[in-house]
This record gives C-alpha cells, sequence and structure tokens, in this order.
C-alpha cells in the first residue's frame, strides 16, 4: 500500500478556516485522477494522506501531483511498523538499486511519544543505508532525500521529496473569466490567478476567417495547458472580425484599439455574468503596448462591469518570459500567428484616452447590438484533464 503524502505551506495558516481548504483540495485531487480510483483521504496535521490504488504508478502520481495547487512538498510512502528496525528493513528494500552517489535521511516526528527523536531516527536510519550501500551522506545537496513520517498509529518512509506548485487550492478562491490570446503573457497572469485559488473559465478573440485560425488553436492548447491544474475549463471563442470592421469604418484611427479593448470588456464582462463568475483576468503589464498605458488601462477597465485583475501589472516582459518558459506554455506562445488585435491598428494609436473622448466616439456606435451580436455567435469548447476516461 502506498500513500501520496501532500504537505500544506499556505493552507496550514487558515486557522479554523483550513477544513474549506483541504475540502477543496481534496475535491480537486480526485478530479485530477479522475481515471483513477483514489482511496480515502485524511488529514495529518499539516500533511493530507492519501491512499493510492495499485494500478497507478509512481510516476503517473507524482507528475498530477504536482500540478495540485496548495501542495508546498510531496512523497509517495509506503507504511512502516512503528519501529525502527521496521523502518530501516522498509528503506533499504525501497532503495535497492538506486544509483544515487549522495542521500540524507529527513524525519519528521509527529508523535512526539516515539521512542527516538527526529535526529536519532535520522542516524540510525542513515547509518544502515551507508552500511548497506556505501552511498555517502549529503545534508545540504543530496541527490536523494529518504523522508520519514513518525505519526501516532504509523510511520511512513519515502524515497524522494518533491516540490508541489503551493498556492491556494482552485476553486476555493470563486471563479472568474481570463482573456486568453495567443501571445506570452495572458496566460502565465491566468496562472497566478489559479494559483492564487481563482477557477477560471477562458475568452478568447478572433478574427477567423478575415485572419488565419492560428489564434484560435493556439488559444485552445494554452487553455489545454493551464487545464491540467483545474481539470475543467471553459473556453469561449468570439468572433471579433465583424465588430472591427464597424470600428474601422465609423471611429478616428488613433482609438482603434482603446475601442477594441473596451468592447472586449464589455463581452467578457457578460460572459462572465452569463457563467457565474465575479472577475476578469487580463495578462496586461503597465506601459508595456499603447492599449496599456495608465490612461488607456483605466478608460478600458470603465467599460468591464466587474473588477478587472491584473497580476502582471508590475512585471517586465523578461520576467513574464522567464515564468511563460517555467510554466510550459513558452514554445506555443511564440508560434507565429495573426492576433484580432493587430488588426487594422493605426500607425500611432492613442496612448492617453480620456473617457469623453472616447465615450462620444462610442454615442456614434450601437454598442449593445455589436456586444449582443458577438455573443451570439460565440463558441463554447470544453476541456478537461485527463482527457479521457479509462
Amino acid at each position: 500500500m502506498r500513500h501520496l503524502i501532500g504537505r500544506f505551506h499556505e493552507i496550514a495558516l487558515k486557522g479554523k478556516n483550513r477544513w474549506r481548504f483541504v475540502d477543496q483540495l481534496k475535491r480537486n485531487l480526485r478530479a485530477t485522477f479522475a481515471d483513477y480510483r483514489l482511496g480515502p483521504m485524511r488529514g495529518e496535521g499539516p500533511r493530507l494522506m492519501v491512499e493510492l490504488p495499485e494500478d497507478l504508478s509512481d510516476e503517473v502520481a507524482r507528475e498530477r501531483a504536482s500540478l495540485m495547487f496548495g501542495l508546498q512538498t510531496f512523497s509517495i510512502g509506503r507504511p512502516a511498523a512503528r519501529d525502527l528496525d521496521e523502518i530501516k528493513s522498509g528503506v533499504l528494500d525501497a532503495i535497492r538499486g538506486c544509483n544515487a552517489q549522495s542521500f540524507r535521511i529527513l524525519t519528521r516526528r509527529a508523535d512526539k511519544q516515539f521512542a527516538f527523536n527526529s535526529p536519532e531516527i535520522d542516524r540510525a536510519v542513515g547509518a544502515a543505508v551507508k552500511e548497506a550501500t556505501g552511498i555517502k551522506v549529503d545534508l545540504e545537496h543530496p541527490e536523494l532525500t529518504i523522508g520519514i513520517e513518525i505519526l501516532p498509529t504509523v510511520a511512513f518512509f519515502s524515497i524522494g521529496k518533491y516540490s508541489g506548485p503551493g498556492g491556494l487550492p482552485v476553486g476555493v478562491s470563486g471563479h472568474a473569466v481570463a482573456l486568453i490570446s495567443g501571445g506570452i503573457d495572458s496566460p502565465v497572469a491566468a496562472y497566478r490567478m489559479m494559483r492564487r485559488g481563482l477557477r477560471l473559465d477562458f475568452v478568447h478573440f478572433h478574427s477567423f476567417p478575415l485572419l488565419s485560425a492560428a489564434s484560435r488553436e493556439k488559444a485552445r492548447d494554452l487553455v489545454a495547458h493551464l487545464t491540467r491544474y483545474q481539470a475543467r475549463s471553459n473556453l469561449i471563442l468570439v468572433p471579433f472580425a465583424e465588430l472591427q470592421r464597424r470600428i474601422v469604418a465609423q471611429m478616428p484611427r488613433p482609438l482603434r484599439v482603446v475601442l477594441y479593448r473596451r468592447f472586449m470588456m464589455r463581452i467578457a464582462s457578460a460572459l462572465a455574468v452569463e457563467s457565474g463568475a465575479t472577475a476578469l483576468v487580463t495578462g496586461e503589464s503597465l506601459g508595456q503596448v499603447a492599449s496599456q498605458t495608465l490612461e488607456n488601462m483605466t478608460v478600458i477597465t470603465q467599460a468591464a462591469t466587474l473588477p478587472v485583475f491584473r497580476p502582471l501589472v508590475g512585471m517586465d516582459k523578461n520576467e513574464i518570459v522567464d515564468q511563460a518558459r517555467r510554466l510550459g506554455t513558452f514554445e506555443t506562445s511564440i508560434i507565429p500567428d495573426q492576433d484580432c488585435c493587430t488588426l487594422f491598428v493605426p500607425a500611432h494609436p492613442e496612448t492617453h484616452a480620456r473617457r469623453e473622448q472616447v465615450e462620444q466616439a462610442e454615442s456614434m456606435l450601437e454598442v449593445d447590438a455589436m456586444v449582443a451580436d458577438a455573443l451570439g455567435r460565440s463558441e463554447r469548447v470544453r476541456l478537461s484533464f485527463p482527457r479521457r476516461s479509462r
């Protein structure tokens, strides 16, 4: 029998509300391992113990646990009797054939009534491993960490300790809609808000068939990647070309980009309300492009009917690119495509738009009808992880 031993950090600080976060984490684990039948789950102090089925490999368990927001670290533990000799024997069996050149023992003694304290267990098991294998001890940078947990009724040992993504379980902070392009920034913004416990739906604006379908395909690939962190996602594809044509035909050239973004906010707000979401998420970074000056972002936000979260607002491009690489979305984001916001963009867009100026221009448009038309022609795509049941 094996257990996933997940360790909290931020969740452990939630006091009397911790149970809400742990319950959400349990639901998320069930969803992410939906193609396997996980056994009982129980809390043990700042840990969550999850019984793993026999047909679930350690490799798959590690891969999926690494996606679980709320887990700071985790390991795959095997039970042993609360006896030092039994623990030694189990550890030696588990590391047989291991090729590591250095190791350390890391013991956590949750039950202080156990006869040996943590340093004594470390020394005893470490001596047995060194004698049996000849591997050297390295307490700072070991190739192999052997974990031992002494709980009130059972002990666990694990070979290897792995990093989780931390943060809060997806869903515990509510539901929002993220505007996702085919670019670098918006997937990073979505990831950062999911890590704060928001469950996201996604909306992508495209100008197909005036432009190629590449941005739609990229958006779907990016959302599929992000869906690994929340098991299920809705992607709404909004046709934007006709709306852009009307803006180009009737509006002053410098205001086009700001007007595009204001219509996106209106449409995304309507979609969010329809789905029960209570906020929007964008990948804007202050000063990065013409639409992201303080004045323009202020005017654009005024078209939204819900709060707008901008988790990248204080980050520069290099920081965002670094996070996109770590997240695994960068290579998809840089595939060439034709984004809708590049269509009919003027050579000198307005960078300091004023509300009265923009509203006066919009008074010449049938704003509600244009929004309703785009909403009526939107497509919904449902994505899930794992993609198919076994």
